[in-house]
């Protein structure tokens, strides 16, 4: 039997037991949706949702026996998934729900102990809550403190799930998922121009299936595919024609929705796959891609301008600014809490630049603190292996270019970024550990003993 009708075999065997299977769970999945739908739609904001939220956190709970990491995995997909689902009088992104149960499966269940870079980045990250910590204690509401636990989660809980998933040997199947994700909100955006453009409007295209998507989150997210599938790390192993239809789908979603920090953002990624050529493979020449991106940024922005319509988005930022700036002088160091624009008499909007919203609710104290963590996060990846932290700096740099034109703290714009460098980092640990000699694999026992394989204990 030739190799080729060997992996013809192997295929047919596995969708066979697959198939043999499905229709329990999707039995199963209609079920659980179909009850929790039932019992909760009339009490819960997103009823619809929050069904299906609860029946794939059965589904993923029953297959952890199996699979101790499955809740995670479930998770990728609703990582960019911004909807809103309720409880009682308040409400939560459907991406912060799939981020918090994913968080505890890896606590629980990822394997440890955490690598250096990983335990500095964790550092670094409690450099940015201390800093922080001062304005949630001058100004004490309950949006301010649960914001600062929610800010760690962003960052802290995203990268351990990421780490969780690539050291357990799944970094190939979590970046698939997002990317897959990604690519069907790249085709439902590309769908929405088409009929846009059909009757005569070349503006922004903004679906709203499967959810309302604003033209700069459907953009960023789409980003963050595009520099997966672009980059395409040899450890990820996707096929060249797969990672190019899915960069080409994705940025055809950005350039039809018309993010334009977006293309800035996918820009700088694509300047550091450049930097690190001898890893990445990448010409100087790729660089001439980015003259009809730039050269798109600025005629938006050029025509915005002449039109003089002040209630365009260009001039729109720059109000906003100036009522920012004039806000935060009223309270310098420690500004006026996180989520302020929620509280009455206060400034009705979350500032649509990074580090003036950082001004603004966490004054000049909070703002060194989110400059030290983005400068030492950076540098920490920089040095980590170039096969694995070339993705991680990437699609982070991207990150926080993109919030030099647009709000910061959202769920899935700053939870995604983390992921998928702490996946880049667990995949480095796992290549790591398989590639150790037998007699020299250090192995977790109970009670922090640890011992090699083939060699005496070792605390």
């Amino acid at each position: 039997m030739t190799s080729t009708s060997a992996r013809r075999e192997l295929w047919r065997e596995r969708i066979a037991d697959l198939w043999a299977n499905a229709w329990r769970w999707v039995l199963a999945a209609f079920g659980v949706v179909a009850a929790t739908y039932f019992v909760l739609e009339r009490g819960f904001l997103g009823g619809t949702t929050f069904a299906i939220v609860i029946g794939t956190l059965v589904i993923a709970a029953a297959l952890t026996s199996s699979k101790p990491l499955a809740i995670a995995l479930f998770a990728m997909p609703g990582l960019l998934i911004s909807a809103r689902i309720g409880f009682g009088g308040g409400d939560l992104s459907v991406s912060d729900a799939a981020l918090a149960a994913a968080f505890g499966t890896a606590l629980l269940l990822g394997h440890r102990p955490y690598s250096k870079p990983l335990r500095q980045l964790l550092l670094i990250n409690i450099v940015y809550q201390f800093a922080t910590l001062f304005t949630v204690l001058v100004n004490p509401y309950a949006l301010n403190t649960i914001e600062w636990f929610h800010a760690w989660l962003l960052v802290s809980g995203a990268l351990i799930v990421g780490w969780a998933l690539g050291a357990a040997g799944y970094a190939r199947l979590a970046l698939s998922l997002l990317v897959f994700t990604a690519c069907i909100f790249a085709a439902v955006t590309v769908v929405a121009a088409g009929f846009q453009y059909a009757v005569g409007d070349f503006g922004p295209a903004t679906p709203s299936w499967p959810f309302p998507m604003h033209k700069n989150f459907i953009g960023t997210v789409l980003a963050f595919g595009a520099i997966i599938a672009y980059l395409n790390p040899d450890w990820v192993g996707w096929t060249k024609g797969w990672s190019r239809f899915a960069f080409g789908l994705l940025a055809a979603g950005i350039v039809v929705a018309q993010s334009r920090q977006a293309l800035i953002g996918l820009a700088a990624a694509i300047i550091v796959a450049v930097l690190r050529r001898s890893t990445t493979g990448r010409s100087r020449l790729v660089l001439f891609l980015l003259i009809p991106a730039a050269w798109l940024v600025i005629s938006m922005v050029v025509d915005q301008i002449e039109s003089q319509n002040r209630h365009n988005s260009v001039f729109q930022r720059v109000e906003w600014l100036r009522e920012v700036y004039h806000f935060w002088r009223e309270s310098p160091i420690f500004g006026h809490g996180l989520r302020y624009w929620y509280n009455p008499g206060e400034l009705p909007y979350q500032p649509p630049q990074a580090e003036l919203e950082m001004l603004a609710s966490a004054g000049v104290v909070g703002l060194i603190g989110f400059l030290v963590m983005w400068i030492g996060v950076l540098l920490v990846l920089w040095h980590v292996d170039p096969r694995f932290g070339t993705l991680a700096v990437a699609v982070l740099l991207s990150r926080i270019v993109q919030s030099q034109f647009d709000l910061f703290w959202t769920a899935v714009q700053v939870s995604v970024p983390f992921v998928v460098a702490g996946i880049c980092l667990g995949a480095m640990d796992h290549e790591r550990r398989t590639n150790e000699p037998p007699d020299e694999r250090v192995i977790d026992m109970p009670h922090g003993r640890r011992a090699t394989s083939g060699a005496g204990w070792r605390r």
